[in-house]
Parts: C-alpha cells; sequence; structure tokens
C-alpha cells in the first residue's frame, strides 16, 4: 500500500468520505473522552457539502482515498475557528494530521488570520499533546457541553 499522501481543499464530490472520515475519527474521540454522543457524528453530506463551500475545508488522501479532513471557519475579525480535524485510525502516526495543520497554518497566514482557536477534551492528554506541539496553548476550559473541554489557541504574527 501506498504511504504517500496529499492535501488539498475538498471539492463537493469528497463530503461523503469526509463524513466516513469524521464519524470514525469522532467515535474514537467519544471513547477516549467517555461521551456517549458529539454532534459531529450526526451531521448529513449536505451540511458537509455547505462547509466545503462557506469554509476552508483541507483532505489528505492516499491513492485517491481521502484520509484525513479538517474544517476551519474564517471570521471577519481576522481570528479562524478549527473543527471536524480526524485522521482515519487505519493511517494515523504517518504524519497525516501534522500535514493538515501545516496546510491550515499556510492558509490561516495567507489569509491574514491572527489567531486561530479550536476545542477538545482537555482529559484526552495524546490530542492536547498533539496541538501543543503545533504551536497551539490552552486558554481556558469550560463544560457547557457536559465534560471539560478546552479552548486551545494559536497566535500567528
Amino acid at each position: 500500500m501506498n504511504k504517500y499522501f496529499e492535501v488539498r481543499r475538498a471539492k463537493k464530490e469528497d463530503a461523503e468520505a469526509i463524513q466516513k472520515i469524521t464519524c470514525e475519527a469522532f467515535e474514537k474521540y467519544c471513547e477516549m473522552a467517555g461521551l456517549d454522543d458529539i454532534e459531529a457524528l450526526n451531521e448529513s453530506v449536505a451540511e458537509i457539502e455547505r462547509d466545503i463551500e462557506e469554509k476552508v475545508v483541507l483532505v489528505a488522501f492516499i491513492d485517491d482515498e481521502v484520509v484525513g479532513s479538517v474544517r476551519v471557519k474564517i471570521s471577519d475579525d481576522a481570528t479562524a475557528y478549527l473543527s471536524r480535524f480526524g485522521v482515519s485510525t487505519r493511517y494515523q502516526n504517518l504524519g497525516i494530521g501534522k500535514a493538515l495543520i501545516n496546510m491550515v497554518d499556510i492558509t490561516m497566514r495567507h489569509n491574514g488570520v491572527k489567531c486561530i482557536m479550536l476545542h477538545t477534551a482537555s482529559k484526552v492528554f495524546s490530542l492536547v499533546r498533539f496541538y501543543y506541539g503545533r504551536g497551539f496553548y490552552i486558554d481556558s476550559t469550560s463544560k457547557e457541553r457536559g465534560y471539560v473541554r478546552a479552548l486551545m489557541v494559536k497566535e500567528y504574527e
């Protein structure tokens, strides 16, 4: 199997594959965070297609198979919010997640974004460590969704 991957902007025809990756990644997230369900598991292909039109949606693929994706909403105030980041469990630890975040960074700098934010389960050390390794820090925590979520922030110069 080819282990080389590429990252590009998502196209509408990627929506079903993105849905599959998102479900797989967020099922694991729920398991690690001790959650029963999360919004990401219930989104439709139409919602993903809308995100592809309205947000920066990137996909990583190997041999024409989508193996990772991430979405970023850029606001008018030079801030952005990263969501629905996931890599297929079969393809983790190959640098795909790092490559997706690197492309997010390039895209944010190109668009003049000064700060990007995301939420993640603060109890899941591997995720917090991953984001710290990409230059994010914990700004605050909250429990509005029933579990402790860390608001992680990365600032661009």
